[in-house]
C-alpha cells in the first residue's frame, strides 16, 4: 500500500473524501443533524475542499489546513459574488468541519479561531399581505380531487406558520382538534405545541373526509396527514410547485414559497401587537434574535404608535 493511500491526509482527493465521510457520520450521529443541514455543511466544505486541490498552490489537505489558507478562501467567496450571508454561512460550516478534525486528531490547532465571519445582512424577508393570502388560498381549484388537500395545507401553513418539511411531516395523531393544539418536529428534532385556528381544522377536517379517508394508503403512512394520490408523504417540491402554480392562477407576480407564508404568519402577527417571544416560540426560533427581523414595521404603523402613545407628543 502507497503512503498516499494509507494516509488520510494525504495531497489530493483520497485525504478529503475520507475526512468529509466522518464528518458526515459525526453530524448524524453526534450532533443529530437533519438530513438538510447535514448536506448543507457538506456543500459549504465541499468548496473548501475545492479550493485546497485547485485554486491554491500548493495543495493542501484536511490536516495541513492552517491560518494562512483562510485568507485565499474568504476571498474567493468574494470573488464568486457570494453575498455576506452566504460567506458567513460557508465559513460557519467550515468551522463545524474544523472543530470534527480538531476532535479526531487530524488538525492541531483551530485555522479560523482569530477570523470574524462577515457581519450578516438584514435582509427583509418577502411577506404577503392578508389580503394576497386571502387570494393565494382561495384561488386553488376544489373542482380538483387534491383541491381540498392543498388548500388544507396552505390554510396549516399560514395558521401555524410552518416550515415547509413541517408540514408535510404532519402526523394526523398529534393535531388536537379539542384544545386547538398542534404538536410538531422541527429543526433538530425537536418537538414544539402551537396553536392552530379553527379554519385551518375545518379545512383538514373536510379534506380527511372528502379526500385521504378514501385513499389507499401505504403502510408506514397510516399517520401522516397529508398524502398524495399513491398514500404517500408529499415531498418538499410537491408544495413548492402546488404553491408556485396557486399563486400564479391568484394572479399574484410575487415570488412566493412556502417560507413566504411563514414570513408572512410571523410579520402579520407581530403587526397586530403579539409579544415576541410568544412569536419566537411559535416559530421554533432557538433564539429571539432571529425573530426580531419581524419586528419591522411600515413607517406609517411606527408614526401612529408615537403619536398614541408618547408622553411627549400629547396636544396641549
Amino acid at each position: 500500500m502507497s503512503r498516499e493511500q494509507s494516509n488520510p491526509n494525504s495531497a489530493g482527493g483520497a485525504g478529503w473524501t475520507s475526512s468529509m465521510r466522518g464528518f458526515r457520520s459525526w453530524l448524524e450521529l453526534e450532533r443529530g443533524l437533519s438530513s438538510n443541514s447535514v448536506e448543507a455543511y457538506l456543500r459549504d466544505v465541499q468548496r473548501l475542499s475545492f479550493f485546497a486541490q485547485n485554486l491554491s498552490s500548493p495543495a493542501f489537505t484536511p490536516g495541513e489546513f492552517a491560518p494562512e489558507h483562510v485568507d485565499g478562501f474568504i476571498a474567493q467567496l468574494f470573488e464568486e459574488g457570494l453575498s455576506r450571508n452566504s460567506q458567513s454561512r460557508i465559513l460557519s460550516g467550515v468551522r463545524n468541519f474544523c472543530k470534527y478534525l480538531l476532535l479526531e486528531g487530524i488538525l492541531e490547532r483551530d485555522p479560523l479561531e482569530l477570523v470574524d465571519s462577515p457581519r450578516p445582512e438584514r435582509k427583509l424577508p418577502d411577506v404577503l399581505s392578508v389580503e394576497e393570502i386571502q387570494a393565494i388560498i382561495e384561488a386553488i381549484d376544489l373542482s380538483r380531487k387534491e383541491g381540498i388537500r392543498n388548500r388544507a395545507i396552505l390554510e396549516t401553513m399560514y395558521s401555524c406558520g410552518l416550515r415547509v418539511s413541517e408540514v408535510v411531516g404532519l402526523r394526523k395523531s398529534c393535531i388536537d382538534e379539542v384544545e386547538g393544539m398542534v404538536k410538531v418536529l422541527g429543526k433538530g428534532k425537536k418537538e414544539r405545541v402551537i396553536p392552530i385556528g379553527e379554519l385551518a381544522l375545518d379545512t383538514i377536517a373536510r379534506y380527511i373526509e372528502e379526500y385521504r379517508n378514501f385513499l389507499d394508503i401505504e403502510p408506514g403512512y397510516e399517520d401522516t396527514l397529508f398524502l398524495g394520490r399513491r398514500g404517500r408523504e408529499l415531498t418538499r417540491q410537491m408544495v413548492f410547485t402546488m404553491l408556485r402554480r396557486t399563486t400564479h392562477e391568484a394572479g399574484i407576480r410575487k415570488q412566493v414559497s412556502p417560507h413566504t407564508f411563514r414570513h408572512s404568519f410571523a410579520t402579520h402577527l407581530m403587526e397586530s401587537g403579539a409579544d415576541i417571544r410568544v412569536v419566537q416560540e411559535m416559530l421554533g426560533h432557538s433564539s429571539v434574535s432571529t425573530t426580531e427581523i419581524y419586528t419591522h414595521l411600515d413607517q406609517r404603523y411606527l408614526r401612529e404608535q408615537m403619536e398614541k402613545f408618547h408622553p411627549r407628543n400629547v396636544k396641549a
